[in-house]
């Protein structure tokens, strides 16, 4: 990390922040946390409403499957492409002011949408909150990078990873509550609302954190952003180095594993394991709830012994035995889905560590950059991963294809970054 040579460091300076003891400074990923949060709440609206009569019969979508589909679709892969393409932003601008304008953005998106008559719109609107989205992580993964030593950053991106789990968790009946009192378009107003609170906790937290003058391009010019032809010439040798792209081929396996589980769990619990719908709900969570576990385990660990690549490895190879495991258990479902939630925590045990991965072999200057490609990439790849499982569930007639898809890519993802053990 580069510093100042003053004496006496400036608020929000990186000796300012290493300095700070206590609970201030962990506050920053929790506002990001947050923010991770809200996000999720957005994602995951639409797919309550998309099973809400009211809501099809309004915008003329009953019985247009495709159309409904197309709602998440289309998000999904506008926000994508925001990742790949506008995560840069968090390196020429400040990340704070980036995070500002995604909350204000998406608090105005959320509130038109509550108005909307016409399904072209509201998939206009779609799109345009997937754009507004996509940089979130990018940026979250810059200010972590930016304000913490290399020994706590794990534990801090773990802290605002959480926002993913626990977004999924609420948002649901968050919404269907919502819904079920005072119809659909009062959930959009109300996640417009909760903008609010998030946007004064992030206020309140990083209104003293200079955060764009951490970046290393920036340190000694009086500039409020990086000129563009610098950025460019950074982001040339970004792209040169075959250590970043082995970094964003493992998270392509590694979102590969987190969306096929997120798909599928509860259809080959159902199916191929004979178990009631109301008990496949129970075990369905008990993975998650394992992953949960190991993403805290895996975070300290990865402070602890710094050898972030070799922890990443590990992680999805566990994975890949877990669901060996499971393929290899019959006759008894409570072994089945213990091995379920071992194969889940070890994927849990390399989610922080694979951000701290990145911020260990990339520079400051493309960190936000770097981010993005690395976001994007993973989930355009992991967004196909539902419809080529389906495809195998469909030509073999159970999961077991499909599982056997997920072990393979985890690993063949534990294997991309043997080369980069014993240097990261």
């Amino acid at each position: 990390m580069v510093h100042s040579a003053a004496t006496t460091p400036a608020p929000g300076s990186a000796q300012g922040i290493e300095d700070s003891t206590g609970v201030r400074r962990w506050l920053v990923p929790l506002a990001l946390l947050a923010c991770v949060v809200l996000s999720f709440f957005d994602k995951i609206s639409i797919a309550v409403l998309i099973s809400t009569p009211a809501f099809q019969a309004d915008l003329g979508l009953t019985g247009e499957a495709t159309k409904l589909g197309m709602l998440m679709t289309g998000f999904l892969l506008s926000y994508g492409a925001s990742s790949m393409f506008l995560g840069f932003l968090g390196d020429i601008f400040s990340p704070k002011s980036c995070l500002y304008a995604m909350l204000f953005m998406t608090a105005a998106l959320m509130a038109v949408m509550g108005f909307v008559d016409d399904y072209g719109v509201l998939l206009g609107l779609r799109i345009l909150l997937g754009i507004a989205e996509g940089p979130l992580f990018a940026v979250a993964y810059t200010i972590v990078k930016r304000l913490f030593p290399p020994r706590e950053q794990a534990r801090a991106t773990m802290l605002w990873l959480l926002g993913t789990p626990i977004g999924a968790t609420l948002g649901f009946p968050f919404t269907i509550w919502v819904v079920d009192q005072f119809g659909w378009r009062t959930s959009f107003f109300a996640i417009a609302l909760l903008t609010i609170p998030v946007v004064l906790i992030v206020y309140l937290v990083f209104r003293k954190l200079d955060v764009t003058t951490r970046s290393p391009a920036l340190q000694q010019t009086d500039r409020s952003h990086v000129p563009l032809s610098t950025h460019r010439a950074a982001t040339a040798k970004l792209l040169k180095r075959w250590s970043f792209w082995s970094i964003c081929l493992f998270n392509v396996a590694f979102l590969a594993y987190l969306w096929g589980l997120n798909s599928w769990l509860p259809t080959y619990l159902v199916q191929d394991k004979g178990i009631n719908l109301d008990q496949a709900g129970v075990f369905s969570s008990l993975p998650f709830i394992a992953m949960l576990v190991g993403e805290v385990i895996g975070a300290f660990a990865s402070d602890r012994f710094d050898r972030r690549a070799l922890l990443c490895s590990i992680s999805l190879l566990g994975a890949g035995l877990g669901l060996w495991l499971v393929l290899s258990i019959d006759g008894s479902n409570w072994a089945m889905i213990a091995a379920m939630s071992f194969s889940a925590a070890m994927w849990g045990f390399g989610a922080p560590n694979v951000f701290a991965l990145l911020a260990k072999a990339t520079s400051s200057d493309v960190s936000a950059t770097a981010g993005g490609i690395f976001n994007g990439l993973g989930n355009f790849s992991g967004a196909l991963v539902p419809v080529l499982i389906g495809a195998l569930i469909a030509a073999t007639g159970n999961m077991t294809a499909g599982l056997m898809f997920m072990m393979v890519m985890a690993f063949l993802g534990a294997s991309v970054l043997i080369p980069l053990i014993r240097r990261y």
